[in-house]
Order: structure tokens, then C-alpha cells, then sequence
């Protein structure tokens, strides 16, 4: 089953598909503690951009162990894959903090987070549009060239 068909039967079952994990963990629950290279090496993300989203709010409270090194869980994984695809929608970070506090709020938000990420499907929506007129001038100028590099090659002397 693709990723697209496991979160269509989930948002089909009611599932809140944000809460579907992105794949499998490196570790199960209850075996999850990671260091930050640990969830460097995972996301991509820098050990910078890690403590950024923690001091700005946008990632929730991160555990620490007896020494203060901060200890990252599956759940921690799978929000910063929901933030990553936030960033990838064009979502200012400023609403994507506003999100995080409303998930932090509960389930009373259900109504302002739908309406935020409703705002950003427009968006990105809008985006696609105009990727796809742009693609299409690329096209309609690849084929140009194409058909001008074959007439100059045929009109070449052999």
C-alpha cells in the first residue's frame, strides 16, 4: 500500500492523519531515546535548527536525561516529520509555532487549527497552479528548441 492510499483509508476511518506515523522508527516505543546527532542523522535537520524550534516553541517539550543532554522520542520524530512538511508548504514559521501552540492547547483548537491548515491547502494549491502554467511554458519552449535543433540539422549539408 502506497503512503498516499494508507492516508486516504485513514482520513476515510476518522484517523487524524497527522497522527499516522511517517514510516517505521529506528527504534520501537519505549526504546526511543535519541540524542540530538542521533536526530540529526534522522531528519536531516541541524542540531541548530533542532534547538531553534525547541527555544521558538515549535517543538514541544523535549526530554533530558539525568545530565541535561536533551532525549528525543518517536513522537518528537514524527512531529518534526509534520513540521518538515509544513516548511515544505510555504507555512510562515510564525504559523507553524501558532499551530504548535494550539496542538499544545488541545482538542478545544480543533476549529483554528482546521482553519489554519485550510489557509495553507489554499496556498499550496495556488502554488501548484502556477507550477503547472510555468511547467508548461518550460514545455512549450523544450519543444521549441527541440524542433529548431532538428530543422538546423536537417538543413546541414551532409
Amino acid at each position: 500500500m502506497t503512503v498516499m492510499e494508507t492516508l486516504t483509508e485513514a482520513a476515510d476511518n476518522g484517523t487524524d492523519i497527522c497522527s499516522v506515523p511517517p514510516g517505521r522508527h529506528p527504534r520501537p516505543d519505549g526504546q526511543d531515546s535519541y540524542t540530538i546527532s542521533e536526530v540529526v542523522a534522522f531528519t536531516g535537520l541541524t542540531a541548530h535548527t533542532l534547538r531553534w524550534y525547541e527555544r521558538i516553541g515549535l517543538m514541544p517539550h523535549v526530554d533530558r536525561s539525568h545530565t541535561g543532554q536533551r532525549r528525543y522520542c518517536n513522537a518528537d520524530l514524527d512531529w518534526l516529520d509534520l513540521v518538515g512538511k509544513l516548511r515544505l508548504t510555504g507555512m510562515p514559521v510564525a504559523d507553524m509555532v501558532r499551530y504548535a501552540e494550539l496542538v499544545r492547547a488541545g482538542d478545544h483548537t480543533y476549529g483554528e487549527r482546521y482553519e489554519l491548515l485550510e489557509a495553507t491547502r489554499r496556498d499550496v494549491l495556488a502554488r501548484i497552479a502556477e507550477l503547472r502554467d510555468t511547467l508548461a511554458v518550460l514545455d512549450r519552449k523544450i519543444d521549441f528548441y527541440g524542433d529548431a535543433g532538428r530543422a538546423l540539422a536537417s538543413e546541414r549539408p551532409r
